[in-house]
């Protein structure tokens, strides 16, 4: 999992909105350098380090709140939630997948067939997952996600 990073240099005397900035804009940075290969369904850790992304900067979002205005920051927000939601829906079937993967390689004969049945279905789910995250990712890029959030953080007040 990808590590967030240090924020450095915090006080307690800086203006709330200055935090703001500087947090959102870093997490921000965070979620989109994790999009690389997140399509790729062999590296189901690129799904899990990009929720991961969406979740630090979804909270983020919500506690500096109050410095951002109403309509964008709403608009933002929404984005976000959306893709995170994509994201959940691709997670699931991969971690199903790979926990039974392992459980095959110990499973009888009688028990392999079944794993192996339920193992096609769940790749079926993580397909139409990975389409519907395929998806969220052109809306974020269409609607210009990246740039609103550098304009929002920038309007922080």
């Amino acid at each position: 999992m990808a590590k967030a990073v240090e924020i450095e240099g915090l006080r307690a005397d800086e203006p709330y909105y200055e935090t703001a900035a500087r947090v959102v804009g870093i997490r921000a940075q965070e979620l989109f350098a994790e999009a690389q290969g997140v399509l790729d369904v062999s590296d189901i850790e690129r799904v899990h380090d990009m929720r991961v992304a969406t979740r630090r900067l979804r909270a983020v979002l919500e506690i500096f709140e109050p410095c951002f205005p109403g309509k964008a920051f709403k608009l933002v927000l929404a984005d976000v939630k959306m893709l995170a939601d994509a994201l959940g829906e691709r997670r699931d079937p991969d971690v199903h997948i790979e926990s039974l993967r392992r459980y095959l390689a110990t499973a009888t004969e009688a028990d392999a067939v079944g794993v192996r049945t339920l193992i096609v279905a769940l790749g079926t789910q993580q397909s139409e997952a990975n389409l519907l995250l395929a998806d969220s990712l052109k809306q974020i890029e269409e609607s210009g996600l990246r740039t609103r959030l550098e304009d929002l953080v920038g309007g922080a007040k």
